[in-house]
This record gives C-alpha cells, sequence and structure tokens, in this order.
C-alpha cells in the first residue's frame, strides 16, 4: 500500500487526503449573505414577510372555503318553510363572507326589494378588504425584490471598478472576488423570492376571486328568496290606487 502511494506521488498524482484537503467547503448560508452585502438584509426580511402574507391568507381562504351549494339549498328549504330563527343558527354554524351576506340579508327581509339588494350589495363589498387584505404586500415585495438585486449587483459592480482604479488597471482577481460576490449573489437572491412572491400572489388572487364570486352568487339567490317567500316582485304598480282609495269607508256620506 505504501509503495502504490510512493509511486503515485512519484507520478505527481496529489494523495487523497490532498484531494479531500483541497476540496472547496460548501458555504453556509451567512456566509453567503456577507459575501452579497448589506443589500442581502432587506432581500431576506422580504422572503420572511411573503411566507408570513402566503400562509396567513392561505389558512383565512381556506376557512372561507363552503361548499356554497349545498349551503344555498339548506337555506332556501328553510326560508320556503319561513324558519328564520333556524337559518339564521345555521348561518351562525358557519364562517365567511358567503355566510355574513346570507345572514344580513334573512335579519333585513321585512325591507322593501329594493332595498334589501341595496343591503346585500353594501354587505358584499364590506366584504372585499378583509379578502383583499395583506395581498398589496405580496405584490409589492414580488416587484421590490429583484430591485433590490438589481441594486446589489450595480453596487457590486461599482465595488469592483473601485478595486480596479485603486490598482490601476492591475486589479488581480481576488481582489475583484468581492465586488463580483456582491453583484451575483444579489442578482440571485432577488430573483429567488420575487419569482415565488409573484407566483403566490397570483394563486392567492384567484382563490380570492372565487370567494368573491361565491358571495355575488349567493346575495342574488337569497334576495331571490326572501322576495317570492313574501310574495313581492320589487315592482310597483304604477296604475294602482292608493292605499286610501283602495279601502271602502264605513262613514255614512252626509245629508
Amino acid at each position: 500500500m505504501s509503495a502504490a502511494l510512493f509511486l503515485a506521488q512519484a507520478a505527481g498524482v496529489p494523495a487523497p487526503s490532498a484531494v479531500i484537503a483541497a476540496a472547496p467547503e460548501t458555504a453556509g448560508l451567512f456566509a453567503i449573505m456577507q459575501k452579497g452585502g448589506p443589500l442581502m438584509w432587506p432581500i431576506l426580511a422580504c422572503s420572511i414577510i411573503a411566507v408570513g402574507v402566503f400562509v396567513e391568507r392561505l389558512v383565512y381562504y381556506r376557512r372561507c372555503q363552503l361548499h356554497v351549494s349545498e349551503f344555498l339549498i339548506g337555506i332556501g328549504s328553510l326560508l320556503r318553510k319561513k324558519n328564520y330563527r333556524e337559518a339564521l343558527d345555521r348561518c351562525g354554524e358557519g364562517y365567511g363572507p358567503v355566510v355574513r351576506v346570507v345572514r344580513q340579508a334573512i335579519l333585513a327581509r321585512d325591507l322593501p326589494p329594493a332595498e334589501l339588494r341595496e343591503v346585500v350589495r353594501e354587505i358584499g363589498q364590506l366584504q372585499l378588504p378583509r379578502l383583499e387584505s395583506h395581498l398589496g404586500a405580496l405584490a409589492s415585495i414580488g416587484l421590490i425584490a429583484p430591485l433590490l438585486g438589481l441594486l446589489g449587483t450595480v453596487s457590486g459592480m461599482i465595488e469592483a471598478f473601485i478595486e480596479i482604479t485603486r490598482a490601476g488597471g492591475g486589479a488581480s482577481v481576488g481582489e475583484l472576488a468581492l465586488g463580483i460576490w456582491t453583484a451575483l449573489i444579489t442578482t440571485a437572491a432577488g430573483l429567488v423570492v420575487a419569482i415565488p412572491a409573484y407566483v403566490a400572489y397570483n394563486f392567492l388572487v384567484a382563490r380570492m376571486n372565487g370567494i368573491v364570486a361565491d358571495v355575488e352568487r349567493s346575495g342574488i339567490e337569497v334576495v331571490h328568496l326572501l322576495t317570492n317567500v313574501a310574495g313581492r316582485s320589487g315592482f310597483e304598480d304604477k296604475d294602482a290606487l292608493p292605499a286610501q282609495a283602495q279601502i271602502p269607508s264605513t262613514t255614512p256620506p252626509a245629508p
């Protein structure tokens, strides 16, 4: 074994231990962030915020998820029986904007059809801020992260050219390495944060649009149910006489 090692050394082949020692070590996250410069910390903060927003919105939309068809069928059967208390109890068991719209419509069932539609429309509009909450932050991160990476690239190249100027045009690769590291790492980090943030934003917007469509559908159907149960068409008969004229007078005419 020693003879083989001696021949290998004589032939100029490095020993296995020398090969292992010469192998480059894998850089850790903290070391990479140090080489990327100070702009890596805002990019890291953007990634943490994006993950937090995505998880929070995903959990919220999952809680708002509802089998709208089954829910409206159950509510409709109760409303046709004029069992409003049980219908309100059924709404109390659910969660989300669809349930809030249906519950408010049942509470305002005694209003005229036009006013009932307006109440349901206002309640539906009030649900939008809750659904859109924090999505703007996720969209902003998708735009800001690559700009931070571009800024890091520019600052790294400026640093590299400063080293070239100091060395009188003869700077070595080692002297330029820090600026090149900053330029490459910040660009990669910005893209790594921006691409998933943009995908997550579009995914959440699609989920939100689905919930908004369910809100509009439930509002329209519950208004129609309440109007039909009450026997109100929602249109006034312009040819009808006033209420006082339709009631016959019981007072005998004066002589």
